[in-house]
């Protein structure tokens, strides 16, 4: 459906790994009783602009009118799930909402995502593809709860971010508290 938009803008990694997390995020949705169609197509485009430069992710970005906070203007890896989220409605013309917001926060998370908002979040963690140390486990949680897969995801994000030094968004704490409590 949308393949040969993204072989023109993802490398080949990166086309490989937005095919498993479509299958991975179309796997979760059948368990967990979601939209299977829209959590493959949201998989499939959760990293659409990842690829793209800086600079033209921030042209899609400002020529939306959408305004970065703070976080995001000096964190590059943040962009894309913006970016990605503008292009699709834009260029793509996808107007599903459910769609839409799965992409914005596939990487920051937010509290009281939606089923199809977590499915995608976490089908990017545990695709096949994805190697990390606790990847393996990561997917025997999340197939048994999603809210449990946001707990260890978040902590995770949280922690390897720490680790590196790395800003963290005020919406992947403000998940993070939702779904420890």
């Amino acid at each position: 459906m949308y393949q040969k938009t993204l072989k023109k803008m993802l490398t080949p990694s990166r086309l490989y790994h937005s095919y498993c997390v479509s299958d991975q995020a179309q796997h979760l949705a059948k368990i967990f009783g979601a939209n299977e169609k829209k959590a493959k197509i949201a998989g499939l485009l959760h990293d659409i602009t990842k690829s793209l430069p800086t600079d033209k992710q921030l042209k899609i970005i400002n020529e939306a009118g959408f305004k970065l906070d703070e976080i995001q203007r000096v964190s590059p890896k943040l962009l894309h799930s913006i970016s990605g989220a503008i292009y699709i409605k834009k260029f793509l013309d996808i107007k599903d909402d459910e769609i839409i917001s799965a992409i914005r926060y596939h990487t920051t998370a937010k509290p009281k995502m939606t089923l199809l908002e977590k499915i995608v979040y976490l089908a990017d963690y545990t695709s096949l593809d994805r190697k990390f140390v606790d990847a393996a486990y990561m997917r025997e949680i999340v197939e048994k709860s999603l809210d449990d897969g946001m707990k260890y995801g978040l902590t995770y994000t949280i922690r390897d971010l720490i680790d590196k030094s790395v800003a963290i968004h005020p919406d992947t704490f403000l998940a993070y508290n939702y779904y420890i409590k």
